[in-house]
């Protein structure tokens, strides 16, 4: 038995307790994996075959949860209105050139606080609170929608940058009324030349309580391998986190990257200060 969630995932958990059908649950986001494991509803798994098969920052120190799948935090800059060579940092999203030329979702939302996050851990609290004031000096507007309303917003000429994951690229493209959107942005892997890109992850964990443990367990394997891995860049538009297998042809095209090695733990981490930093700098008002 699955629980695939992106809200209240914890809060479910917590409810049905030893009674909980669930075996294993599957969520977006790194933060959402912490809040269950640090809420004592998930158990360790030792299995050499997803020691093997997820990279270490990918998954948990303890063996609580796992990495499924990869996405970057990338830029999304217009094509005809956007000079590449002055966005190629996260950190120059905060520069006076992009005044009035940003467009992003909450900065509440969970993929936004990871990047907070890790420019928390690069830089300091200090130097990511002046950063995160830079970049909502800089907002077009306030921050509303999804990654996808952004690059709908660039494409109306709202603004000229936005935040947003790489699988909406890949959907956007595959979408007759959103392709103008994607055709109208390049997509793009910020700090190749130092630290890497931010990349999050989708991932799995096995219930504290799970009924059927042992079955759980080999499924876990099971989506680290090749096979299901390779379904997981086709259908998603995301990188396979087994690094063996390769991404769809279409992601592909998109351009390798080098990505940041910073341990998700990490960053999850400092998730609680990010969120206070956004609401020091009043970033969505």
């Amino acid at each position: 038995n699955v629980v695939f969630a992106k809200k209240g995932l914890a809060e479910r958990l917590t409810r049905e307790g030893r009674n909980s059908p669930a075996d294993l649950v599957f969520t977006v986001d790194i933060g959402r994996l912490m809040e269950v494991t640090n809420k004592d509803l998930v158990q360790a798994v030792e299995s050499e075959t997803l020691q093997k098969n997820v990279p270490v920052q990918y998954r948990d120190p303890e063996n609580r949860w796992f990495g499924l799948t990869t996405r970057t935090r990338s830029i999304y800059a217009s094509k005809e209105r956007a000079n590449l060579a002055d966005i190629q940092n996260y950190e120059d999203l905060s520069k006076p050139v992009w005044k009035g030329r940003i467009c992003t979702r909450s900065g509440k939302h969970p993929y936004n606080l990871a990047l907070i996050a890790s420019m928390i851990a690069h830089h300091g609290e200090a130097e990511a609170k002046t950063w995160l004031q830079g970049v909502k000096d800089n907002l077009a507007r306030r921050p509303q929608g999804n990654d996808r309303a952004q690059v709908k917003a660039i494409n109306e000429g709202i603004c000229d940058l936005s935040l947003g994951n790489n699988y909406y690229f890949g959907k956007m493209l595959n979408d007759k009324a959103q392709v103008a959107w994607a055709n109208s942005v390049h997509l793009t892997f910020p700090n190749q030349g130092n630290r890497g890109t931010h990349v999050n992850i989708s991932g799995v964990a096995l219930t504290k309580h799970a009924p059927n443990k042992e079955s759980a367990i080999k499924l876990m394997e099971f989506l680290t391998q090749d096979y299901a891995q390779s379904l997981y860049a086709e259908q998603n538009f995301e990188y396979p986190v087994n690094t063996k297998v390769e991404p769809s042809s279409l992601v592909k095209s998109w351009g390798s990257f080098k990505s940041d090695t910073l341990p998700l733990a990490d960053i999850a981490n400092l998730r609680k200060r990010a969120a206070q930093l956004v609401d020091e700098v009043a970033f969505d008002e």
